[in-house]
């Protein structure tokens, strides 16, 4: 064991090897006895692929380039394609990013298009339903030139592709009654369809209603009554179980639970249900048997197969520490998305009737040594009035080099998005990029975060810019005070809503020497109805308080309000068609410091949007992030990075 400095070591993990390895598979769906899913394609501008898996086990992707199955129905999506065997073969019908038209496919034909060009139409959750020659789906309809002028409505698109030019072909299910709908799961009669709705400004982790229908013989959606809850109740989710009972996750009790037809299944402080995000989420799916398949835990998730009857659970056995809420049943098959410490996320199949689990597609090959891989902690550290705060604790790791005596490591505490949200449990080489080169990591599950309760999860209400911040600073300098991390070098990142939170950290703590601020919020002036997307547009409301009942505390909040206190080195990294966090926000925070002499770099990425997806802007980001660490403090990465110009 070689001894060198903290930043020095050499590793054989780069930018561009973390890059090829960002993302995960999603959207995980049976087409017969196929296995299909999404997974993303860094190296191919971005775009998200669609994969089977054959009956004979072969793996193949099923649409070649341009060719990006995603939708941007709330600008975070939603589950993007359906299918099924029909005449014997695959039918899928699918979303397009590009145009967000939905099209038709077949294997060995090419995609035809079954929505209108333009018009402001996004389509999410296909459901195909060839009795009546139709695909039924969540309509997101622009109304106007303003990004809240937006209507949400069930739909229905004719398979025989009418509606490819004619916008009047496609029937709207029911009326337009709630601002966000997710799609309708029909009844196994066929009799009644449920799905989940809100308005503004509630967020769907803060209240949802749980709405059932009856279907008409015209195949209309008619008198829909709530059945479950409320402005404090928030459903996240609803499935019909075989025999016709209807099931759903609410957080009535604190905690995310399943309940069937108002009855808890198997009442627990842990979560089976989470942050609806994305359109299609699914924490739990029944099978045929009456068992669900459930994706549970306190802070990490894992998959179990839970009986209804005795509330007890089986987990499945296997090297996965989190599961993904992406569940789709077969038969006795179970399929979902899972990772580990030391294994990236993959497609794995759970067979109910052996208790056998395996991998069955996006199979996690190591592309190092194993042995450079970060080592997780699991932390529980003690923040302001004794509150608990959850972070997941990555110290420097090396096989084969050690730092010299009484040197200690640099630290970065990563601060997640959401910031109703938060980080998995799981492999990721852009931590072991700076863990293997002897720079410390602390992921942060700030108060405001998922998968503690309810009551953990409200800790942010009305506290943005605070308790995230302040929980954040408990853990740097907990683990300066402990001998663990330099505290004179200390860092902070995140992005979008971790963005905001590093932000905020830089411009009102001394904690930090520097920090990487991506594709931030940074203005609360400028960041609501008109400014930013319809989803979150009312977000603050929550997070902050009602704008006309507390408008100074926008303003006080805001980073660049006080943009004058900021004097650490920054990293500011902005995708320039970015919807959600525009760049204006970017630019008015760099205004506010122009000529103060705080050295930063401001680094603009064309065509990336909310979120890096393309292979080249992910390791610029990666590079430049290192480089400023290098810098700042005093660090001689191995071998060295290009340089990010820092000016004041």
């Amino acid at each position: 064991m070689r001894s060198a400095p903290y930043g020095s070591w050499p590793s054989p993990i780069d930018a561009a090897l973390a890059a090829a390895h960002d993302g995960r598979p999603e959207w995980v769906g049976f087409v017969g006895d196929e296995v299909w899913w999404t997974e993303p394609r860094p190296a191919e501008g971005g775009r998200r692929a669609l994969l089977r898996r054959r009956t004979d086990g072969g793996e193949e992707s099923v649409l070649p380039p341009p060719w990006n199955v995603r939708s941007r129905v709330i600008e975070y999506g939603g589950r993007p394609w359906t299918g099924e065997v029909h005449d014997g073969r695959p039918l899928i019908v699918f979303v397009h990013f590009a145009d967000q038209r939905l099209y038709r496919y077949e294997p060995g034909g090419e995609p035809t298009p079954l929505t209108p060009v333009g018009g402001g139409l996004r389509w999410a959750e296909p459901r195909l339903d060839l009795a009546r020659g139709e695909v039924w789906c969540v309509l997101e309809e622009s109304t106007g030139d303003g990004p809240d002028d937006i209507r949400r409505v069930q739909a229905a698109v004719p398979l025989d592709g009418s509606a490819a030019d004619d916008r009047a072909a496609v029937r709207e299910l029911t009326e337009p009654r709630h601002r966000f709908v997710t799609g309708a799961r029909v009844s196994p009669d066929g009799r009644r369809a449920a799905w989940v709705a809100w308005d503004h400004p509630r967020m769907p982790w803060d209240g949802t209603e749980l709405l059932v229908a009856d279907v008409t013989e015209e195949g209309l959606l008619k008198d829909a009554r709530t059945v479950a809850g409320g402005p404090e109740e928030a459903v996240a989710q609803v499935e019909w179980s075989a025999d016709g009972g209807l099931l759903y996750a609410s957080d009535r009790g604190g905690w995310w639970n399943l309940y069937r037809d108002g009855t808890p299944l198997c009442p627990r402080e842990e979560e089976f249900g989470g942050p609806l995000w994305q359109l299609g989420l699914r924490w739990f799916a029944p099978l045929d048997s009456g068992l669900l398949a459930v994706v549970h835990g306190r802070g990490p998730t894992v998959l179990g197969i839970l009986d209804p009857g005795s509330g007890e659970i089986v987990d499945a056995v296997g090297p996965w520490t989190e599961c993904a809420a992406a569940l789709a049943t077969h038969g006795a098959r179970v399929v979902t998305v899972a990772a580990g410490p030391r294994t990236a996320y993959e497609v794995v199949e759970l067979d109910t009737a052996t208790g056998r689990a395996r991998v069955i597609g996006s199979r996690h090959r190591d592309p190092v040594d194993p042995a450079y891989y970060p080592e997780p902690r699991l932390r529980t550290f003690t923040g302001p009035d004794g509150r608990e705060v959850h972070a997941h604790v990555y110290p420097p790791h090396h096989p084969a080099r050690t730092a010299p005596d009484g040197e200690l490591p640099p630290y970065v505490i990563w601060a997640h998005g959401g910031p109703t949200s938060r980080v998995p449990l799981v492999l990721d080489l852009a931590i072991a990029y700076f863990t293997s080169r002897g720079i410390g990591v602390a992921e942060v599950n700030y108060g405001g975060s998922t998968g503690y309760g309810r009551a953990y999860r409200e800790r942010l209400r009305g506290q943005w810019g605070v308790v995230d911040v302040e929980d954040c600073a408990a853990v740097a300098r907990a683990l300066a005070d402990e001998g663990t991390a330099d505290p004179a070098r200390l860092a902070i990142r995140g992005g979008s809503a971790g963005g905001w939170t590093t932000a905020a950290s830089l411009t009102t703590t001394d904690v930090y020497a520097c920090g990487t601020v991506i594709y931030p919020v940074l203005d609360l002036a400028t960041w609501g109805p008109g400014d930013t997307h319809d989803f979150e547009s009312r977000y603050l409301e929550s997070l902050i308080g009602p704008r006309d009942e507390v408008p100074d505390r926008y303003a006080e909040r805001s980073p660049t309000t006080h943009a004058d206190r900021l004097t650490a080195p920054f990293l500011l990294l902005q995708g320039l068609d970015d919807v959600i966090c525009p760049p204006a926000q970017s630019e008015r925070f760099l205004a506010r410091i122009a000529g103060r002499g705080v050295p930063h770099a401001y680094l603009t990425f064309a065509g990336e949007g909310h979120g890096f997806r393309r292979a080249d802007t992910m390791v610029r980001a990666l590079e430049a992030e290192l480089s400023l660490y290098a810098q700042v403090f005093g660090l001689n990465p191995t071998p060295p990075v290009p340089k990010v110009e820092l000016t004041p």
